[in-house]
């Protein structure tokens, strides 16, 4: 019955206290609702940010040879065989449904020349019916079009190589690469279509071909470099690699990798970006919880002739330290709601869509090797909703500690002399 006394004095004086009580829960609320937009928004950067990148890169998940990734050399290819049974364990229903699709590629070094010069490219060998679907590539295109189902000499080449090499729409050039075999040998092929990403490594370096024209012409029949697996979100890489690496196990020479160990570039880039985020929520952290000591602080001082009285009528000092913590508790619990509803209303009443930052670069954006879109999405984690409210819940309650202990320290002759 006491304790329910001392919360039902704790209540009283919330609401007796209307102006005091509804500034502290607005700087409680409003620092909720920032903290949960803050978080979505970098969220949705995120996902954004490693889609794009991955889609142009190895995937969410890459599967390749265990050499291949410190080496990037034909010989570490996986076989027909090999590539079966790879196929076999992506349909498998353990994690069919978090993947998109997978792109079978054969990525080797070599040179692409023409009557203007010769420069040093990255040939990727692409089934163009998947890489319309997993790459963003396609959609750069400037001038013709992409590879086609059937294509057999046609070139995707970027604008800059197209530029440096003098090559438009039709022109013919030779590609020259390192066979299985060890030899060097040359391909002549067609220019189907230019692309510009804005990304220069790629731009001036990279070529897709088509898969099948690579094989024959590396003498590689039915082999590839690497699958690349495009997951539905980036999330599920873990689940997806735990799943393929127990299925493909028993097979030797078939290596599982997550898109933050296959690139390491674009991990490091995230990891960054994240504790970017943290320092800031950390500051915001640090003002709401002055915000509150203060208010409450201001509270304990003008009212200690209030508290000499309830500790004349009976009250303990420890109970009037209770009754101060009971109003900070109060207002952290109603102002973690109203901040979470209200984050939420104004991060997807408002933003759901995505918020354009384009105007902030007329170059476009691109990092780690991927073309980020401008218009970034917020996207809502359960995790995160729940770490941000129980971390106002704390700051709330740390807050209110010491104007409690202070309260719980008044004298009372020396209280009862202040006026109201």
């Amino acid at each position: 019955m006491k304790i329910k006394a001392l919360l039902l004095l704790a209540l009283r004086s919330v609401g007796r206290n209307t102006r005091r009580s509804a500034l502290t829960a607005a700087a409680m609320a409003l620092g909720l609702a920032l903290l949960i937009f803050s978080r979505a928004l970098a969220d949705g950067g995120h996902e954004q940010w490693i889609d794009s990148a991955v889609r142009l890169g190895t995937g969410h998940v890459a599967i390749q040879a265990p050499e291949y990734l410190e080496t990037g050399r034909l010989e570490h290819r996986l076989d027909a065989s090999q590539v079966a049974r790879v196929d076999s364990a992506l349909q498998d229903v353990a994690v069919e449904p978090y993947i998109k699709t997978w792109a079978p590629r054969v990525t080797v070094t070599g040179l692409a020349s023409s009557a203007a010069s010769a420069l040093p490219v990255r040939i990727e060998g692409v089934d163009p019916e998947r890489e319309k679907i997993f790459s963003t590539l396609p959609d750069q295109l400037t001038e013709g079009e992409y590879l086609q189902p059937g294509d057999r000499l046609h070139a995707f080449i970027g604008s800059d190589l197209a530029e440096r090499l003098n090559l438009k729409v039709g022109d013919r050039f030779v590609l020259t690469g390192q066979t299985a075999s060890g030899d060097v040998e040359g391909q002549l092929m067609r220019v189907s279509g230019i692309f510009h990403t804005g990304i220069p490594e790629m731009d001036e370096r990279l070529v897709h071909v088509p898969l099948e024209t690579v094989r024959r012409w590396l003498g590689v029949p039915g082999a590839v470099t690497s699958v690349a697996v495009l997951l539905t979100s980036s999330r599920e890489t873990d689940r997806v690699v735990r799943t393929l690496r127990a299925e493909l196990d028993h097979t030797k020479g078939i290596r599982v990798l997550g898109w933050r160990e296959a690139s390491p570039e674009l991990d490091s880039g995230v990891r960054i970006d994240d504790y970017g985020d943290y320092v800031f929520h950390t500051i915001l952290f640090a003002i709401i919880a002055l915000a509150i000591l203060n208010a409450i602080m201001m509270s304990v001082l003008g009212r200690k002739r209030e508290f000499g009285i309830l500790q004349a009528l009976g009250l303990t000092g420890a109970e009037t330290g209770w009754v101060v913590l009971g109003e900070g508790l109060f207002l952290t619990i109603a102002s973690g709601v109203a901040g979470m509803i209200l984050g939420l209303i104004v991060t997807w009443g408002f933003f759901r869509h995505g918020i354009d930052f384009s105007s902030f670069s007329s170059e476009g954006w691109s990092a780690s090797g991927g073309i980020i879109n401008p218009v970034i999405v917020p996207v809502f984690r359960v995790g995160q909703l729940v770490l941000s409210v129980v971390s106002i819940l704390v700051i709330g309650t740390l807050a209110s500690l010491y104007p409690a202990f202070r309260a719980s320290k008044l004298d009372v002759a020396e209280a009862m002399k202040f006026e109201q």
